[in-house]
């Protein structure tokens, strides 16, 4: 089912954006770990709705309710069920997308693949409201990682034109990601936040939105890790980094950038550090082959533009097969960048640690 993730555990997410609630099972966690919940409770914050005045003004707490898999705080061995309860729906505000669907939106496709029975309020199970369930299963999932000294961080690279420095693709790590736990707004360069917020404050008075660019590293994976072809550390991240609604484009190392350079500029020398093998540079992103080489794992996600924007936009009238004018009302994010970098992390640690329990290879 398209909702599932996972080969070694399974991570199910279920609900829609009015439903009374949203939630995720995830089914394969070891037994005996304590979860931290004041550290979740931090991470979840970060994506949760409400907060700023580049967020949407719908408020919801996110405060998970754990109905099984845990004794005490401490996982069990049964799957771990965690909901999110829905008080600040308005659902009133959809009552016209029934009938015209919002362009760039999942409107359409939805009401093609099922048709009137669709819950097209919010989005309905096409929203960015489930990703809240997403963050509970990676936030968990990223503490059981750093129990294996991985540790993984992102930030904003771009919104609109403005940009961010990026991480070093070498030594990305605790320099980086203690800038970033100390920032109010994820980003490495202070300044380059502060006119990314004026930009988004800009198209949120012009009714309109802006898309960008989360950049984010994995450390202290092993080599090894991943296999060849169609189960490949890159396939398995693209696979659940894509469940994030919203983005359309990932590249690893130099992604894109090496379709314009010869290979003597695009290769990385192997060189010995002490015993262990490295490379001299990380244009490889930490992926050769599908497999991890040791190196960090760096790659960039690209978010389309919220489009739900309340200038007028021209669609169609489902009912009477007809041109008609749209102007979306409701609450929505100018830009969904900020709250997709902890997305980011989330998918990304879900697809790390699942591939992580796959039997391993000589090393």
């Amino acid at each position: 089912m398209s909702n599932i993730y996972g080969k070694n555990i399974k991570v199910s997410i279920f609900g829609q954006s009015h439903s009374p609630a949203i939630g995720v099972t995830v089914d394969g966690l070891p037994a005996g770990f304590r979860i931290d919940f004041d550290e979740l409770r931090t991470f979840l914050q970060r994506r949760m709705p409400g907060q700023e005045s580049h967020t949407t003004s719908r408020k919801e707490a996110d405060e998970p309710e754990f109905l099984s898999g845990l004794v005490d705080g401490v996982t069990c061995g049964a799957p771990l069920t965690a909901v999110i309860r829905n008080t600040d729906t308005r659902s009133s505000d959809y009552d016209q997308l029934r009938d015209v669907p919002r362009p760039a939106h999942a409107d359409y496709t939805a009401y093609i693949k099922h048709g009137e029975a669709r819950d097209f309020r919010g989005g309905g199970a096409f929203s960015g409201r489930l990703t809240a369930p997403l963050c509970v299963a990676g936030g968990i999932i990223l503490q059981l990682l750093e129990t294996k000294g991985i540790y993984i961080a992102a930030h904003i690279l771009q919104i609109g034109d403005v940009r961010d420095r990026g991480f070093d693709p070498v030594s990305a790590g605790d320099k980086d990601f203690l800038v970033l736990s100390n920032a109010g707004f994820p980003v490495l360069i202070a300044d380059a936040g502060e006119r990314m917020l004026t930009a988004v404050s800009k198209s949120r008075k012009s009714g309109d939105s802006l898309g960008g660019i989360v950049e984010c590293a994995a450390v202290g994976v092993p080599a090894g890790i991943g296999e060849p072809m169609f189960g490949g550390m890159e396939n398995r991240l693209a696979a659940a980094l894509f469940g994030i609604p919203a983005v359309k484009g990932i590249e690893f190392g130099n992604g894109f950038a090496a379709a314009g350079l010869w290979g003597s500029e695009n290769n990385d020398d192997f060189i010995m550090n002490g015993e262990a093998v490295k490379t001299r540079t990380n244009k490889h992103g930490g992926i050769l082959g599908g497999i991890t080489s040791g190196m960090p794992i760096l790659f960039r996600v690209a978010f389309k533009p919220t489009p739900s924007i309340s200038m007028e936009q021209a669609s169609i009238s489902l009912s009477r097969r007809e041109n008609v004018k749209l102007t979306v009302t409701g609450r929505h994010d100018p830009c969904i960048v900020p709250r997709g970098v902890p997305c980011v992390e989330a998918a990304a640690a879900i697809a790390i640690y699942d591939a992580l329990l796959d039997p391993r290879g000589h090393v």
